[in-house]
């Protein structure tokens, strides 16, 4: 608390009152992008962003030039943003009990915590959807809304402490981002996009999951009902594999709906891939193999995304 108070306006901490010693510039401006990156969650922004821009070249219809792709990404980097600012806002207390968030700009006191940051928040989110809806169309705006408004409020604030479902029904904001995507293309969304949408909404458990597993502990500590802490890891590794083996059914079928043998070898080749450790933490559900499965869900998914550009541009 006494570095919370000891924060200047602007929010951000000052220099070292003790010694009077100051930041080299250089530095100080990468430690302040640093907090910014951190406090916006821009990797899973970008994430976002990457399955946005797939949905829109995997989309059937007049691709959008340069201008619609960049406020498209922008839209959802920034909204995304937002939202993973109010999960931290909301959860300091969570964040400061747990060795892999407490590193966050508002358990450190970097950014003081203050309806400054509630503004900004809601600034950055009216940004963003009203980007999209000035260059792209009120549709994708609307999914880029939804987007934010699951992760801000469906999950954060409604479910995460009280159901085991969080991450399932919350996890639906990757899910918006396919679909804004491809509304900015065709208001009028197609099977292929829906699909994506589908295997995205699969994908966060599966991912997910696997994180909860190897770090059961920090989420027993915190009391919130995370699958494995109330299954156990080896049961919650059941229903992981379970539900990779829905995802991966799901990914493959675009392939009778137009997609060609590009995509199918990627979607089954990633796929594969994720099942296996999947498989392989069933069998021993312990921290580390967990970590693999939760990194395999990331090969699978940039197999599957660049699987489908591909399939697009060369054979599309």
């Amino acid at each position: 608390m006494a570095m919370l108070n000891s924060l200047g306006a602007n929010g951000i901490a000052p220099r070292d009152s003790e010694t009077g010693s100051r930041e080299q510039p250089g530095l100080a401006w990468n430690v302040f992008f640093s907090q910014v990156s951190n406090l916006l969650k821009f990797r899973i922004g970008v994430v976002m962003v990457l399955t946005a821009l797939v949905a829109m070249v995997i989309t059937p219809g007049s691709q959008p030039g340069a201008l619609e792709m960049l406020v498209l990404a922008f839209a959802i980097l920034v909204s995304a943003g937002s939202a993973g600012a109010f999960n931290q806002y909301f959860e300091v207390d969570l964040d400061r009990r747990v060795p892999r968030t407490r590193n966050r700009p508002f358990v450190t006191g970097y950014f003081r915590r203050g309806p400054m940051w509630l503004a900004i928040i809601l600034l950055l989110l009216v940004v963003g959807v009203g980007s999209a809806a000035l260059v792209l169309n009120l549709t994708a705006a609307f999914y880029i809304f939804l987007g934010a408004f699951f992760y801000a409020i469906v999950y954060t604030v409604w479910l995460k402490r009280r159901s085991w479902t969080n991450i399932v029904i919350g996890g639906a904001s990757g899910s918006f981002a396919v679909l804004a995507g491809a509304a900015a293309v065709d208001p009028n969304i197609g099977p292929v996009p829906i699909m994506l949408a589908l295997v995205l909404f699969l994908w966060t458990p599966s991912h997910f999951w696997s994180l909860a597993i190897a770090k059961n502990k920090d989420y027993a500590r915190t009391g919130v009902p995370m699958l494995p802490v109330i299954i156990g890891n080896r049961r919650c590794a059941e229903v992981v594999l379970v539900n990779t083996l829905m995802l991966v059914a799901i990914a493959v079928l675009p392939f009778f709906y137009g997609m060609n043998w590009i995509y199918l070898l990627a979607a089954a080749g990633g796929g594969g891939y994720f099942i296996y450790h999947n498989w392989l933490m069933l069998r021993d559900p312990s921290p580390r193999v967990a970590m693999k499965s939760f990194f395999a869900s990331l090969v699978q998914l940039v197999t599957l995304l660049v699987g489908a550009v591909l399939d697009v541009w060369i054979l599309g």
